[in-house]
Parts: structure tokens; C-alpha cells; sequence
């Protein structure tokens, strides 16, 4: 392991430990040292190759790390090594957070699953949808029509709202988003949101799973709902009771920016996804704009690992927990799955998470367990949580060019290490 710097490693370990519930008695698997050690070997590799600046990785069994390990540097050019502190841009691993804060509200009778989007935000009164057509000329045309039924929170947690991202999709949507500028000038979640009342939606509500900006205009929801900014609801009810204290939309601090993780140079498309961001600190996306760390995301993986409590303290009743890892668009829900499908093989997805629900069309089939939870963001950030193993899994690396390639190795070879065989 790289030297750990600011925090001792044995201190890291403490923050983790503290107050975590005892190790429960389990029959579960525990992960062997040498296939553990293949882990290692890779990504020294990948770091070695030139192929990844530097990564955080952690397995956490029964509320204990049994694999903690910092590879490589934060930032190629300070050559400052990466640490278990290192922030990481987390992207769409923000998703789960934000709809966790969403759950909260519902559990406390505040917000409801049924509830119309334009209840909070009246712009989605007048949503449209866009058909995409060909006119008499022969030319295609974007036809705009009324949605069959409001978007409601429901659509939006669970992806079925037609809202799309500017870069999924038929080109005329494509299009609508480009000429509608959603990101130009100063901006927050109130404008932006009402800026995505003002597109088409990319299909009927509640007939198609499709990744967006549905969890951004959540966040507007929960700050109306609140009375506060989405960072200061999730500061006060997550992070701060979590102890997650570099969790947060905008770096505040010297230190932190110090230590702030950074992509290779030549990984154009999440150095320009980084400068948007960083270029507008006064939007809170509750779909992609968290920063972490390594232990501060392991606490909330943790809580999640527990059923929405953790310490003895509880973030989500019974209830919530179950609606958010239960598959809302399985068979029978009537929902499709487009062609940009983030959960894959196996999964469902609830609302932030996707969820296992069969082994697969694979052969063999994909790695995890039937009932696991994970997530991943467009920086390469990636976990998991599996109840059958009581295990959670998590790295953190900053690549775009490289994610579809690591992140799958990295689940391979951590259930690898819990197998049986090899």
C-alpha cells in the first residue's frame, strides 16, 4: 500500500470500526489472501501500464475492511499519491444519495411516490412529448404531444420519466436538448429544472427506463420540499450524522482541492465533463454532483449493507429501504429497457440502486448474488452491496477511457476472491 500521508492507516481503520455494529455470525464466504492479492496485482498493473493514474479500493465484510488499498497518484502532475482521503468526483454515484434524501421526505409523510412532479415545480404542467416522425417532405420531424399521465416522484426515482440525457436518445431529442442550452450561463437546481420542463420528453411517462437528468430534478424537488439547499438536507440528515465530512457539491478548502483526484490528461471526455462541473459551483446535481472519498462513501455503503440504519441510528424506515431495493421495472411493470441500459445482465433497478434479480442471460453468468446493490458514475467510481456475503465493495478512480474495461474486472475479481474454486 502506498504510504497513507495525512491520516495513518491504523486511524483510517478506527473511523471505519467505530460504533459499527459487531461482526455478525454469518456462513458467508470469506475472500482468500491470494486471490485478494490478485486484486493488487491488477491495479499496480493498470497504474504501471499508464493506463490509470490512481485508484482507492475497499472490501468491507461483516463491518470490517478485509482489503484496503491506495494505488498510484491523485494527480500525474503533483505526483502526490493517493490515499485513502483522496476526493473523487463521484458523477452518477451521487444518484443513490440523492434518493435516499428523497425517501427521507417520504417517510415523513412530506412527499409521496404518487405525487406530480408539477405539484412542486408547475413548469411540468406543460410537458410535452416528443414523437419523432417523418413529415410530408420526407424530412424527420420532432412531433410534440401530451404526455398520457403527469411525471410523478415515482418516475422520477425510478428513471421512467422521459427525461433523457443530452447524449441518449433518438437525434431529434439529442437535438431538442442541444438547442435548449440546459447548461449555459450561471445556474442552480431551480433553473435548471425549469429549464428541463421546457424539453420534450424522450418518451410517455412510465413506459421506458432511461437514464437522465430525472435525479437533478429530483433534487430541486427535495429543496422545495425542505426549505433548504440539497446540500444542506443531505449534510444535515446524511452526511454529518454519517460522518461523512468531505462529501459535498464544492470544495471548500485548500486541502481539499489538494486532495482532489484528477483524470490523465489525455481522458478528454471526463476532463470536459469535470470542467462543467467545476465551472458551476452554484448547481447542486443531485444526479452526478458529488465529490467523496473512499471513507466517507463506505459509511453510507455500509448503512445501506444494514438496511437504512447504521450505529443505532436509522436513515430509512423498514419500509422505504424495501420500496428502494425492490426492482420497479421487472416484468408486469410495463416498463421497457432502451438500448442504454446502465443496470445489465441480472439487474433491475429500484430507486438509486440496481438490483439483482436472477442470475442472467450470460454463460457463465455474471458475477455477484442474487439480492445485491450497486452503482457506478461516469469518473469510474463504482460499488456494491451484497447482504448474502454482508459485504460491500467499493473503488474509486477518476477515468472515462478506462471504466467500461476496469470496472468489470474489478467485480470479477472481488467475488473471485470469495469463490469457492477458481
Amino acid at each position: 500500500m502506498q504510504r497513507v500521508g495525512r491520516m495513518a492507516f491504523a486511524a483510517v481503520l478506527a473511523i471505519w470500526t467505530q460504533g459499527t455494529a459487531d461482526c455478525r455470525a454469518s456462513d458467508a464466504a470469506v475472500p482468500s489472501a491470494s486471490k485478494l492479492q490478485r486484486i493488487t496485482d491488477y491495479f499496480n498493473h493498470e497504474v504501471a501500464a499508464g493506463k490509470l493514474p490512481g485508484a482507492t479500493v475497499l472490501i468491507q465484510q461483516h463491518g470490517k475492511p478485509v482489503y484496503l488499498k491506495c494505488f498510484g497518484v491523485r494527480d500525474v502532475a503533483t505526483k502526490a499519491a493517493t490515499t485513502p482521503d483522496t476526493i473523487f468526483a463521484l458523477h452518477s454515484m451521487t444518484k443513490p444519495i440523492t434518493s435516499v434524501a428523497a425517501m427521507m421526505l417520504i417517510d415523513k409523510g412530506k412527499l409521496a411516490l404518487a405525487d406530480p412532479v408539477a405539484k412542486f415545480i408547475p413548469a411540468f404542467a406543460d410537458l410535452k412529448v416528443g414523437i419523432e416522425s417523418v413529415a410530408a417532405n420526407g424530412k424527420p420531424v420532432l412531433k410534440l404531444v401530451p404526455p398520457n399521465r403527469p411525471v410523478t416522484i415515482d418516475d422520477l426515482l425510478r428513471h421512467t420519466s422521459g427525461i433523457t440525457y443530452e447524449y441518449i436518445g433518438g437525434e431529434l431529442i439529442k437535438k431538442a436538448y442541444e438547442d435548449g442550452h440546459i447548461f449555459d450561463g450561471p445556474f442552480d437546481n431551480r433553473i435548471f429544472a425549469e429549464r428541463i420542463a421546457q424539453l420534450p420528453l424522450a418518451r410517455q411517462p412510465g413506459t421506458l427506463w432511461r437514464y437522465g437528468h430525472s435525479t437533478d430534478v429530483l433534487g430541486r424537488v427535495i429543496e422545495i420540499v425542505s426549505g433548504q439547499t440539497l446540500y444542506q438536507f443531505e449534510r444535515e440528515r446524511i452526511f454529518d450524522p454519517l460522518g461523512m465530512t468531505s462529501t459535498k457539491y464544492t470544495l471548500e478548502s485548500t486541502d481539499e482541492r489538494a486532495r482532489m483526484a484528477e483524470p490523465l490528461p489525455g481522458d478528454t471526455i471526463l476532463k470536459q465533463s469535470e470542467a462543467l462541473r467545476r465551472a458551476h459551483p452554484e448547481w447542486q446535481s443531485g444526479g452526478g454532483g458529488l465529490v467523496s472519498t473512499l471513507t466517507d462513501y463506505a459509511r453510507f455503503a455500509q448503512m445501506i449493507l444494514e438496511g437504512g440504519q447504521l450505529d443505532g441510528k436509522r436513515y430509512l424506515s423498514a419500509a422505504a429501504f424495501k420500496a428502494m431495493t425492490t426492482d420497479h421495472i421487472g416484468p408486469g411493470s410495463g416498463v421497457e429497457r432502451d438500448y442504454f441500459y446502465f443496470p445489465g445482465d441480472g439487474f433491475g433497478f429500484g430507486y438509486g440502486f440496481a438490483v439483482r434479480t436472477d442470475p442472467g442471460e450470460a454463460k457463465p453468468p455474471p458475477p455477484g448474488s442474487i439480492g445485491e446493490l450497486k452503482w457506478d458514475g461516469g469518473s469510474g467510481t463504482y460499488f456494491g452491496v451484497d447482504p448474502k456475503l454482508d459485504m460491500i465493495y467499493i473503488l474509486m478512480q477518476q477515468t472515462q477511457n478506462e471504466r467500461g474495461r476496469i470496472t468489470p474486472a474489478f467485480k470479477q475479481l472481488v467475488y473471485d476472491a470469495f469463490a469457492a474454486t477458481d
